[in-house]
């Protein structure tokens, strides 16, 4: 029996030939990355890359439709090509993951390669080629990269094709087919088209005061937005506060000595290091005295005072600690070269009472919490963060506003694929039950 062997690019192109075209496409996207200076892909912005979208839609679909018997448009649209190409994708995208993405100088490179173990016996000059040849090949920055383009695109084309051969003639047992790869197509693209309309800023505002300026991780330069927002009050509530040993000439909190956290309660009790200790009295919201004994306060200016009894040995002694404030310093308990601390615990929620408004008049007043995000227009304020030196006397909070037009057509391109899946599923019990 005679074996013939199928010669490279012989009609059907299969695994090798999209293998091999879609390793040339991701080098040619490096070149022409290289050739632009690292600058990337030109990012457009509504309406523009909405127009581009669906102009690119409708060229891809109309191909499949009028070309659908060319062996060369068969072999766009095929499986091995747009396997090919998803291994690429998750090729780069693991690229993208692994390393850090973001804007870097070239002197923070520079400094980065030459303490790194792995390039010690570099010299100056090949250091900075290095640091040249990663920022022109935007390895830090892969997703607006143009390999990352050139092969998402081919995907977007392969996708398109195979898709637009189930449209027409159009039948009832596509329809499985259809809703996923139409959804795939949609969550794929919105959101790669859309990122350049993402607006994500954070909006410090104190209380008091309002505020319409948002600042991005990657700038100081302030931006304004199309409202303001005005906090009436921040809160914030703790845990119990802990205790902890402070070693002073190592200036650390000694976690191994005390063996666990404990968080202070009336009863509580400790033990290490041969000595006990017994929290007789726990008062949340208290103040210094004019005998120096705490004596209850509001909770907006009181601090945790707890007494305790320390024991080692035979001796036996009582001592309040606190664990102070911005305006009040922290009491303390010496046990030899360390100290017993109560430190505040730690966040448990906290929350901020706005008024958010724009410049027609039109207000919404809301209470902001972390994951319980305020939606006014096309955008959401979530609950961020607070000055934590201060702690919950705060009169600073973090506001983030988030805005992407492009959002729901992601989310319908996901509810499609998942309507796709749960009618495989279905159509799969029906089957076994046919068989039955």
């Amino acid at each position: 029996m005679v074996v013939v062997r199928r010669r490279w690019f012989q009609a059907p192109w299969e695994f090798r030939e999209s293998a091999l075209f879609t390793a040339v496409a991701v080098v040619m996207g490096f070149v022409l990355q290289f050739e632009g200076s690292g600058t990337g892909v030109p990012q457009a912005h509504l309406p523009f890359n909405a127009i581009f979208l669906g102009l690119f839609a409708l060229i891809v679909i109309s191909a499949g439709f009028s070309f659908r018997e060319n062996t060369t448009v068969k072999w766009l649209g095929g499986i091995p090509l747009g396997l090919c190409l998803i291994v690429a994708i998750a090729l780069l995208s693991f690229l993208g993951g692994v390393l850090p993405q973001g804007e870097v100088t070239p002197a923070d490179l520079y400094q980065q390669l030459r303490i790194a173990p792995i390039f010690s016996g570099a010299s100056s000059d090949q250091l900075k080629q290095m640091t040249s040849i990663y920022l022109q090949s935007r390895i830090n920055q892969i997703f607006s990269s143009w390999p990352f383009a050139v092969v998402v695109l081919l995907f977007l084309v392969n996708l398109g094709l195979s898709l637009s051969w189930k449209l027409i003639p159009f039948k009832v047992q596509n329809i499985q087919f259809i809703l996923f790869h139409a959804g795939f197509w949609i969550a794929l693209s919105c959101g790669i088209f859309g990122s350049s309309d993402l607006q994500r800023l954070v909006v410090p505002v104190e209380e008091g005061k309002a505020c319409n300026l948002g600042y991005t991780m990657e700038s100081d330069t302030p931006r304004p937005l199309p409202f303001s927002v005005f906090l009436h009050d921040f809160s914030l509530e703790e845990y119990p506060p802990q205790l902890l040993l402070y070693d002073p000439h190592s200036d650390r909190l000694l976690m191994d000595k005390s063996k666990a956290t404990l968080e202070v309660r009336k009863g509580t009790t400790a033990s290490w290091n041969g000595v006990e200790v017994l929290v007789l009295d726990y008062m949340p919201a208290a103040l210094p005295g004019e005998t120096g004994i705490p004596q209850p306060a509001d909770r907006s200016t009181g601090i945790p005072y707890a007494k305790v009894r320390i024991t080692t040995g035979a001796t036996q002694r009582e001592a309040w600690i606190s664990t102070g404030s911005p305006g009040l310093r922290p009491d303390a308990a010496q046990l030899g070269n360390l100290y017993l601390i109560m430190v505040p615990g730690t966040p448990k929620s906290f929350r901020s009472a706005v008024t958010v408004q724009d410049t027609e008049g039109n207000t919404v007043m809301a209470n902001l919490e972390v994951n319980k995000p305020v939606t006014f227009k096309e955008w959401k304020l979530y609950q961020m963060g607070y000055d934590e030196n201060a702690g919950r006397w705060s009169k600073l909070s973090l506001i983030e506003v988030i805005r992407d037009p492009w959002l729901p057509a992601v989310y319908l391109g996901f509810y499609m694929i998942m309507a796709g899946n749960l009618l495989f599923f279905w159509n799969g019990i029906k089957q076994r039950e046919v068989k039955s």
